[in-house]
């Protein structure tokens, strides 16, 4: 990790400043009825987990350009976690993926534990073969034609709840890349009905106080169809399967002009909100740091987030889910934290009251102008000060750069070669 003291000296270096842009913002909070120390304990509590895998550097399906310092293992990957904590306050959890995370319970809570670090859900893999398993999933998992594959796939996912209940997870969360490449290649139907037998085995060994997060995605690696392809999909399954089973939204994983916040709202009126993986798209499912591309969306989904706040069971899951392909990942993943909870600093400060009033007077104007106020604010200084508290970074990737963490690792860690394509 980084010696407290490199952080403190940079933080020295702007503290006062700070100390006069919050005073600033405060001052102007205050004429609107907002108390800046209030949004700021929020903002404090508020967490995102970060993903072992964003730990590495990223890739496409022609390439991969990997940096100095690649992590070596599990292991290394929460230690470059830890330290995306150290410095933004914001990521105290991290979701591990088996079979590429799998190690010793132990070992594994004794890693996280020295980097200040618990585990959010524990992620399944089902779209790869897997060096110990003697079976492919090259035509699915889940939904495979093959008994013993679908077997192979569900006995998977209970070794991963085993693992998650022994590091303290609280719930999985099943993605499968299962589809089909060409018309008439699979029948809809009775894929759908292969993959709900599956699951219902998975969520039997659910324990109690777990949930099941049902990840869909329009489309890749199948190009035609995929078994799980819309939030539709995904809520149908999660009722058929229980309470226990909710519906995760992926912000990259929808047809380009989807009204996401929308969807949030209507998993959140029904009690099917698992939770976020936080990333942003131009195209497709590019992974894209958070808030990149279409920042006002991100706002606009805490911004239904906000309106749930306090309603019973509600506890969505926040975790980012990204590929680094041309940039530092530990810089992206504290560039994408912050943005993430920017977003939701910035939708704290929306006049609920006058945005419902405008609502009910059907005034279009002033309900988006509602909204806007809230997200023109620059909090900046209530997130620095926030972290600033916590003993973290006022300025993250300055920081980061200047205390030369990325060159000791990259020395040492051996140089990981770029051949071939593929995401991770």
């Amino acid at each position: 990790m980084i010696e407290p003291s490199v952080i403190g000296e940079e933080n020295a270096r702007r503290e006062a400043a700070l100390r006069a842009d919050y005073e600033a913002l405060g001052t102007r909070l205050a004429r609107d009825g907002i108390d800046i120390e209030a949004v700021k304990a929020k903002v404090a509590a508020f967490g995102i987990a970060v993903p072992s895998w964003a730990a590495g550097t990223g890739g496409t399906r022609f390439a991969r350009f990997p940096g100095p310092g690649e992590p070596r293992d599990v292991f290394d990957k929460i230690d470059d976690c830890g330290v995306v904590h150290q410095l933004t306050g914001a990521t105290p959890a991290i979701s591990l993926h088996i079979p590429w995370d799998r190690a010793a319970p132990e070992d594994l809570l004794a890693k996280a534990k020295e980097n200040d670090l618990v585990f959010d859900a524990v992620n399944s893999n089902t779209f790869q073969d897997h060096a110990d398993l003697p079976l492919s999933f090259r035509y699915g998992s889940l939904s495979h034609t093959d008994k013993a594959v679908r077997d192979q796939a569900v006995a998977h996912n209970i070794e991963c709840i085993e693992l998650g209940r022994r590091i303290g997870s609280k719930a999985l969360s099943i993605w499968v890349g299962d589809g089909s490449n060409f018309p008439g290649q699979a029948n809809f139907t009775r894929q759908l009905d292969r993959y709900l037998d599956s699951a219902r085995e998975i969520y039997a060994a659910l324990p109690d106080d777990w949930r099941v997060f049902i990840e869909h995605k329009m489309y890749e690696p199948a190009f035609y169809s995929t078994v799980v392809q819309d939030w539709g999909t995904s809520y149908l399954i999660a009722r058929e399967l229980g309470d226990k089973a909710q519906c995760l939204v992926d912000l990259g994983h929808h047809a380009p002009n989807v009204n996401i916040e929308m969807i949030v709202a209507r998993l959140i009126r029904f009690g099917k909100l698992a939770g976020f993986h936080f990333n942003d798209s131009k195209y497709g499912d590019d992974d894209l740091d958070a808030g990149v591309i279409d920042p006002y969306r991100l706002f606009l989904v805490f911004n239904e987030l906000i309106e749930a706040e306090g309603a019973p069971g509600f506890d969505p899951a926040c975790m980012l889910d990204e590929s680094h392909n041309v940039t530092d990942p530990l810089e992206s993943m504290m560039a994408s934290a912050t943005e993430v909870v920017r977003a939701y600093a910035q939708a704290l400060l929306v006049d609920r009251t006058a945005l419902l009033a405008h609502q009910e007077a059907n005034d279009a104007l002033m309900a988006s102008e509602t909204l806007k106020r809230g997200f023109r604010t620059d909090v900046e200084p209530i997130l620095a000060q926030a972290r600033l508290e916590k003993g973290a970074a006022i300025d993250p990737l300055a920081t980061f750069r200047a205390c030369g963490y990325r060159a000791r690792i990259g020395r040492e860690r051996p140089a990981v070669s770029g051949a071939g394509g593929g995401i991770v």
